[in-house]
């Protein structure tokens, strides 16, 4: 079983992997991917080493060997049917973000409970109504749902998606939501990454603040 914390840093990985092939290069050493991914080369062989044995010493990782290791693990060299609920504003960003086709996931709904919103066409895929859920799960065989809802409509979508058989949620809706065991939920609340943010800013405030204080303190001395 890989830990929970690793399997986080493997799409960090595999898309650090990817712009590296991208650019040409095909080997490099624990150190160039660690610094491309942002992390320390120990944790990264240590995280790498849940997968098995894919370095050579003195040469490094072969790029596209270990990156297509890393797709196989995760699953995304599968095309995972995903559906979208909610479609203003940031669900019209995240059905046109072209990342998500590339990356082994493929959108095939959209819905909304909005009637005036089921002419729209986006990226292509038509608005279809928020009935139509069932239908469409049963259809494409959709385990992973995204809900870009308003807060209040979250629980119920989430609900429905449950009854319809998705087991795997991304909620982008600003509220928690309940689900039973055997369905993975993960949250993306910008506010909250926003005031992670903000916190960081006014502590390195209070900390220049600090040293000036300190400096002004020292010069009168």
């Amino acid at each position: 079983m890989i830990p929970e914390a690793t399997v986080a840093r493997l799409p960090v990985y595999l898309r650090a992997l990817t712009a590296l092939a991208e650019g040409g290069i095909r080997t490099c050493s624990s150190e160039e991917l660690a610094t491309a991914a942002g992390v320390n080369s120990a944790k990264l062989r240590k995280d790498l080493s849940y997968l098995g044995s894919y370095g050579t010493r003195g040469v490094g990782y072969d790029v596209d060997y270990l990156r297509y290791q890393i797709a196989r693990e995760i699953g995304v060299t599968q095309d995972w049917p995903v559906v979208i609920v909610g479609i203003g504003n940031l669900g019209h960003a995240l059905a046109n973000y072209s990342g998500s086709r590339s990356r082994g996931f493929r959108v095939v709904a959209l819905l909304d409970a909005d009637p005036e919103r089921h002419a729209e066409v986006v990226a292509g895929v038509p608005v279809r109504p928020f009935d139509d859920l069932e239908a469409i799960a049963s259809e494409h065989a959709v385990a992973i749902g995204v809900i870009a809802t308003p807060a209040a409509a979250a629980q119920d979508v989430a609900d429905r998606m449950v009854a319809a058989g998705v087991t795997s949620i991304l909620n982008f809706a600003p509220a928690v939501i309940s689900v039973p065991d055997g369905v993975d939920v993960r949250k993306v609340d910008l506010s909250i990454e926003l005031q992670i943010l903000a916190y960081h800013e006014q502590r390195k405030a209070h900390e220049h603040e600090r040293d000036h204080v300190a400096a002004a303190i020292g010069g009168d001395a």
